[in-house]
Parts: C-alpha cells; sequence; structure tokens
C-alpha cells in the first residue's frame, strides 16, 4: 500500500523541480534574449495592445536558431531570432508572426503556465502512484508503464493549452481586425518552417495538436462568429 507520505513527497517534489525549472529558465532568457524592436512588426503589434488597452506589447527576441514562439513562467513573450530570420527571407508575413505572439499572450493571460506547475506535480504523484502499484504486479515492466501513463496525461493537457491559446489568438486577431487567416496560415506551413516536415512524433503523443486539427478548430469559431474564412 502506498503510504500517504510518499505521495505528499511525490507532489512536494514535481513542485520543487517546476519552480527550479522556470528559474533556470529565467536566468537562460534573461542572458541569451534582447528587447525586440522591428518596425515591420510594431504597427499590427500596435492594433493588438489597442484591443488589449495596454500602451505596448513587449517582445523578446530568444538568441536561438530554432524556430519558436515562447511564454516564459514570468509571462515574457519570445520569439526565436530563427523565426525572425523566417520574416526577413519573406518564408513568413508580420502579420503572420504577430498570430504567434497573439497565441503566446494567450496561455500568459490564461495562466497557463500556474496551471503547467499544478499540473506537473500531479503527473509526477501519479507515476509515483502507478510505479508503486505495477511495480508489484509486474516488477521491471510497471515503471515503464507508469513514466508512459504520465507522459500521455501530460501531452493530452499541453494539446489542450495550445487549443485555448489558439482560440484567444483568434479572438485577439479578429478585434485588432487582422483576422485570423495569417493564424491558420502559418499553422499550414509550421512543420516546414520548423523543419519537422510531417516526420515528428505521433500526434497523440505530441504536446501540440495536429495542423489540420487546430486549423479545424479556428474555422469552428469563425463559424460561431459568424466569420467567414478566406
Amino acid at each position: 500500500m502506498l503510504k500517504i507520505p510518499a505521495l505528499a513527497l511525490a507532489i512536494g517534489y514535481g513542485l520543487v523541480l517546476w519552480l527550479f525549472s522556470a528559474w533556470r529558465l529565467k536566468r537562460q532568457m534573461d542572458q541569451t534574449s534582447t528587447p525586440l524592436d522591428d518596425p515591420r512588426l510594431a504597427p499590427v503589434l500596435a492594433r493588438m495592445a489597442k484591443v488589449l488597452e495596454v500602451e505596448r506589447i513587449r517582445v523578446n527576441v530568444h538568441e536561438v536558431e530554432p524556430v519558436n514562439g515562447l511564454a516564459a513562467p514570468d509571462g515574457r513573450i519570445f520569439l526565436t531570432r530563427g523565426f525572425l530570420r523566417k520574416l526577413d527571407s519573406g518564408a513568413v508575413t508580420p502579420d503572420e508572426l504577430a498570430s504567434v505572439v497573439a497565441h503566446e499572450l494567450g496561455h500568459v493571460a490564461l495562466g497557463h503556465a500556474r496551471r503547467r506547475l499544478i499540473d506537473f506535480s500531479g503527473q509526477n504523484a501519479i507515476r509515483v502512484v502507478l510505479a508503486g502499484v505495477l511495480g508489484r504486479i509486474i516488477p521491471g515492466v510497471g515503471i515503464w508503464i507508469a513514466n508512459a501513463v504520465a507522459s500521455l496525461v501530460a501531452a493530452r493537457l499541453s494539446r489542450q493549452d495550445e487549443y485555448e491559446a489558439d482560440a484567444y489568438a483568434s479572438a485577439l486577431l479578429v478585434k485588432a481586425g487582422i483576422g485570423t487567416a495569417p493564424q491558420k496560415a502559418l499553422f499550414s506551413k509550421l512543420e516546414k518552417l520548423s523543419g519537422l516536415g510531417g516526420n515528428g512524433a505521433p500526434a497523440w503523443l505530441m504536446s501540440h495538436p495536429k495542423t489540420e486539427e487546430r486549423i479545424a478548430a479556428i474555422e469552428g469559431l469563425e463559424r460561431k462568429w459568424g466569420i467567414e474564412g478566406p
């Protein structure tokens, strides 16, 4: 029988590990990032800032080459240098890159960083409970199954966060007069931009939903809002 103190220890360990990861990420970002100052993005970001009733949307550039956007646990928004190079080459438009910023703003506004803190601790507790139970029934394999189940739970929760951030971004882009077309266009080319080329992990193991499912969800919002797609 699994002892309650062991379960509490697992949850506490998850909290400490998440907080340490957040601290390490902040330090890394402080060392490798600079404020974004790009006249191509300024007008579209200003339109979103007006909707949000803030003076400006602050975005930082993470000086790494992989194409990505990030909402840090402290609420800061980052675009990678690799993403901006795609803008330089014409592979993405300012509106498409603004849709990435809108998505990351969604993560911040919806409190996903705080939710991840709770989820991570819960997943660690699931891992410990299952490992303790299954380890006695099927020694050796039980721990592997426990880790696999915890990973599946984490992936599913992460995908839900992505759908929510997508919806937030869609609403913000529509209110700013930009529309959802750039958001959908970016999704359609994201695998190629990131270099995955469709060869990533299976959708049910990925932390992000499949591209076509994300686009379908946005089109569902368009119908709900009475917006005609392109």
